[in-house]
């Protein structure tokens, strides 16, 4: 169920959204306010579950993770124990930045960010010999246009 916003909620989670290393005082300016009110409407949203979490944002290709893939897999099986199986292995590997159970032809697309093709290799091989799939297809992300977090508020 949605939460409901006013404007000065929205115009905070916009601010926040693009970076939440400003001063509450930074913020409150920005958006219009004074610094209590914004302070008090962030705190709430925080235990309200809207705002679950703040974390640094790294650059991947500056760190020499260069090669982003996108691998679309295609399984035969569907039970439980098959699926823990493939859930955990999915959330033991670092390098699988989102993971996305689908409708449609394809069962699952996972966003994997490693330094090259033989790492994407090695990943590979290691998810394979832990579960049983159908069909992985690989593909190379050759450039990165947009890449956002934030909601459209």
């Amino acid at each position: 169920m949605a939460t409901r916003l006013d404007e000065l909620d929205r115009k905070i989670l916009l601010q926040l959204q693009q970076d939440t290393t400003p001063s509450i005082e930074e913020i409150a300016k920005k958006v219009g306010s004074s610094k209590t009110p914004v302070w008090n409407r962030i705190r709430k949203m925080r235990d309200a579950g809207i705002i679950t979490r703040e974390v640094a944002i790294l650059d991947a290709e500056t760190l020499g993770f260069e090669a982003c893939f996108f691998v679309l897999i295609r399984t035969s099986e569907h039970d439980a124990s098959w699926q823990a199986a493939f859930l955990k292995a999915l959330r033991e590997r670092p390098e699988v930045q989102e993971a996305h159970r689908l409708a449609g032809d394809i069962d699952y697309i996972l966003k994997v960010r490693v330094q090259n093709a033989r790492a994407y290799d090695a990943f590979y091989q290691a998810l394979i010999s832990e579960v049983k799939v159908h069909n992985v297809t690989a593909l190379l992300s050759m450039e990165e246009i947009k890449s956002t977090n934030a909601l459209p508020l």
